[in-house]
C-alpha cells in the first residue's frame, strides 16, 4: 500500500511468459543488487528450474530463482525486491516460495548479499562452513565482503 492508496493485489507468476527482461535488469539496479544485463538475466532464468516473479499491477516488484537438479541440491540466488516494497515481508514470501518449490532436496542452498546473513537465518537457512567459491572477478568479491581469507 502507498501512501494511503488501496492496495493492489499482487500477482505471482512462476514461469517466464510475457517476462520484460529489460524491467528485470531495472529490478536489479534499483533494489540495488548491480547491473545485470537483460540477455545474462534471460539465460540464467531460463536455466533455473524454479522462478518467483511478482508483479503490482503491470509493475514487476520482485523476483527470485532457484537452480535445482530435481534430487541433491537446490540454489536459490537472485532475490530481488523494489525499493518501494523493502520491508515489507515480499522477500521473505519469495525466499519461502522458492524453498516450497525446492522441498525434496537434499540441500536447499542460499547465497546472500554480505550482511544479510540474520534476515537469511531467520528463515531457517544455516551457515555452512564448508562452502567455497571461485569468482569471475575476485577483487569485486573481496570488496563486496564475499571473501574470507582466513
Amino acid at each position: 500500500m502507498h501512501g494511503g492508496s488501496v492496495a493492489i493485489p499482487l500477482d505471482w507468476r512462476h514461469t517466464l511468459e510475457a517476462l520484460d527482461w529489460n524491467e528485470l535488469s531495472h529490478l536489479y539496479e534499483v533494489a540495488p543488487l548491480g547491473h545485470k544485463k537483460p540477455a545474462d538475466l534471460q539465460v540464467v532464468f531460463s536455466n533455473s528450474m524454479f522462478k518467483c516473479l511478482v508483479y503490482e499491477g503491470d509493475r514487476l516488484i520482485g523476483a527470485g530463482r532457484a537452480v535445482a537438479d530435481g534430487r541433491d541440491c537446490a540454489y536459490i540466488c537472485d532475490v530481488a525486491v523494489h525499493p518501494d516494497h523493502q520491508g515489507t515481508g515480499l522477500g521473505k514470501a519469495i525466499v519461502a516460495k522458492l524453498v516450497e518449490f525446492s522441498r525434496g532436496h537434499r540441500k536447499i542452498i542460499l547465497y546472500a548479499v554480505a550482511g544479510k546473513e540474520p534476515f537469511y537465518k531467520k528463515l531457517g537457512f544455516k551457515r555452512m562452513r564448508t562452502a567455497m567459491a571461485i569468482f569471475g572477478n575476485e577483487q569485486q568479491a573481496r570488496e563486496r565482503g564475499l571473501i574470507d581469507d582466513t
